[in-house]
């Protein structure tokens, strides 16, 4: 969760609003992180969650990231069988969604 806020903050206009939200949904909570950042290409949206893996390979210059952020969310997320992605639109933002089930010992 931290990690996810984090890049939401870090990749928005200063002064933008960041959005979190949690959803009980049957046997699963959705949660949503939702920033005002420049978006991320349709093409990229799978591959940000693999290791070393960024929009932009100035990011990391830039933004002061690793490029392994994303790809242990969603490590986590999936060992607590959960599913994590995303949805964007160029310069509108993007959505960073993810499940965790609930009820399970």
């Amino acid at each position: 969760m931290t990690n996810l806020l984090s890049n939401a903050i870090k990749f928005s206009p200063p002064g933008a609003t960041v959005w979190l939200s949690a959803t009980h949904q049957n046997d699963h909570v959705l949660f949503q992180i939702k920033d005002q950042g420049r978006g991320i290409p349709a093409d990229k949206l799978e591959t940000i969650f693999e290791r070393f893996q960024q929009v932009d390979a100035s990011d990391s210059r830039n933004q002061e990231g690793t490029g392994l952020g994303l790809a242990i969310c969603r490590n986590i997320v999936r060992q607590h069988r959960g599913r994590i992605w995303v949805e964007s639109k160029l310069g509108e933002g993007s959505t960073v969604y993810f499940t965790l089930p609930v009820g399970e010992r």
